[in-house]
């Protein structure tokens, strides 16, 4: 599942990219552009988060052992 949100988080994020350069470049409505622009690099950085490894240390929850 997780596999799937970063996916279309991915593909929004690429739209949303893409959406703001042909805004800003058509000069319809500036303010717009920059914030699709903002909007995509935010999407983009929450994979770039999701996908950095944790050592199993840093779990927020320890897995318990099958005794």
């Amino acid at each position: 599942m997780t596999n799937l949100i970063l996916s279309v988080l991915m593909l929004a994020g690429a739209a949303l990219f893409a959406g703001g350069i042909y805004v800003l470049r058509k000069g319809i409505n500036k303010k717009q552009g920059w914030l699709m622009l903002v909007a995509a690099a935010v999407m983009f950085a929450n994979v770039g988060i999701w996908t950095i490894p944790t050592p199993e240390s840093n779990l927020p929850v320890s897995p318990q052992s099958a005794d």
